[in-house]
């Protein structure tokens, strides 16, 4: 079974801002300064590697660049340790805890055939392929053993028209045309999946 790939690189911490929230630091990690940081991105890369990141503490003020130095992560508890230039003990360690972490939008990786950004995909506008049939739009990515499209419907006769959301395998089987430029998917999803 040919499989899509959605590939979470984080949210957009603001629509406009032009920055991507790629975890969250929680709190320190002994005496030295090191932090620990529950992550928001399927890209581990963005913790191991040293380079410029952006910290957000407040929403009132503007993104300041940090330093990473490097970074582990902590199997079993996902959780990635990290090290920052400036931060030398636990006092700085713990104002930086709560503190978002950010990337440009422009540095999102260059992902493979058959793989997409999540933030790419949620927003897509569902047809069933054989009718045509507008039904719904994809409001998230639930990773699992295949990704599964959260649909919400438009119209739900089931539910006296209050909408309801049906999760959709996101398999080339059931979701052959993934058009992002026209803002869409194209689903054949087999009998029953709409009805669960």
């Amino acid at each position: 079974m040919a499989n899509h790939k959605g590939a979470k690189d984080a949210k957009l911490e603001q629509e406009s801002s032009g920055w991507l929230e790629i975890g969250r630091i929680v709190a320190p990690q002994g005496l030295n300064g090191e932090v620990r940081v529950y992550p928001d991105t399927d890209f581990p890369e963005r913790f191991e590697q040293p380079g410029t990141r952006w910290v957000l503490c407040s929403p009132d003020e503007e993104p300041r660049p940090i330093e990473l130095l490097s970074g582990r992560y902590l199997a079993g508890k996902n959780l990635y340790v990290v090290e920052f230039l400036g931060v030398e003990n636990r006092d700085q360690a713990e104002a930086l805890r709560g503190c978002k972490l950010l990337v440009p939008v422009s540095d999102r990786p260059i992902l493979g055939e058959d793989e997409y950004h999540v933030l790419d995909l949620v927003g897509l506008e569902v047809i069933m392929q054989e009718s045509g049939a507008k039904i719904g739009a994809v409001v998230d990515v639930v990773p699992a053993g295949n990704d599964l499209l959260e649909v919400k419907l438009y119209q739900d006769p089931i539910a006296d028209n209050n909408s309801r959301t049906v999760l959709i395998p996101f398999v080339k089987e059931i979701v052959p045309v993934v058009d992002l430029q026209a803002r869409y998917v194209e689903i054949n999803p087999p009998p029953g999946l709409m009805e669960i």
